[in-house]
């Protein structure tokens, strides 16, 4: 399987992906890494791994339709199977999102739907939950909506700052996010819906408490 990566900043996320598919972890190649933001980090995280970049300035379009058609030929060409976005900081339209609809993929810093959009961590300290997370789905085209395929939980301590929280949940994305691409690899993945099977799917036993006393 070819995936692109889509970046906007650091490339945090690019990363994790890319040190799964050193490791063997990942089962699909990381053909492309694509930001519409010049010279950021991620650029070259990728460039150290040999893999290819472009820079797709979306400042050099008239509108959001001729930058998204020039992002889908740059993908096509490619012969990509997966997209992966990983801090692409720009909203997709329908129609982009439809084209690429089930080999789309994002992530987001909380457990889906709960606190889609930005500023999730400040939002959930907050609300006064007790677990935070975050999620990889297939992205429909509502904001941070799709069918979820992995989530991880994070507790929320009574002490917590949103940075606190912002980077033990950064420490589970950078882990479920290379399973999601290896689950999709490996064509265990089917969506039916508005929901997501994993074949021969394992759930934890246990449940997490917070507090714990």
């Amino acid at each position: 399987m070819k995936a692109a990566v889509l970046i906007s900043g650091r490339g945090s996320n690019l990363q994790s992906l890319i040190d799964a598919q050193k490791s063997g972890d990942l089962h699909a190649e990381i053909v492309k890494v694509v930001s519409n933001v010049p010279d950021v980090q991620g650029l070259q995280r990728a460039e150290e791994a040999g893999i290819e970049t472009a820079v797709l300035d979306h400042k050099n379009f008239e509108d959001r339709e001729s930058f998204e058609d020039a992002l889908h030929a740059l993908l096509a060409d490619a012969g990509i199977d997966l997209v992966c976005l990983a801090g692409f900081m720009r909203i997709l339209t329908d129609n982009f999102v439809s084209r690429w609809r089930d080999r789309l993929i994002n992530i987001h810093p909380s457990l889906l739907p709960a606190f889609k959009g930005l500023h999730t961590h400040e939002r959930a300290i907050e609300a006064g939950v007790r677990f935070s997370g975050c999620t990889v789905h297939f992205v429909r085209p509502a904001m941070d909506d799709g069918p979820i395929i992995v989530q991880a939980a994070v507790p929320i301590h009574a002490d917590d700052t949103p940075d606190d929280l912002a980077k033990r949940v950064l420490a589970e994305e950078h882990k479920i996010y290379p399973l999601a691409v290896r689950l999709i690899a490996d064509g265990r993945i089917r969506v039916a819906g508005d929901r997501v099977a994993i074949e021969n799917a394992v759930s934890p036993d246990t449940a997490l408490i917070n507090p714990a006393n």
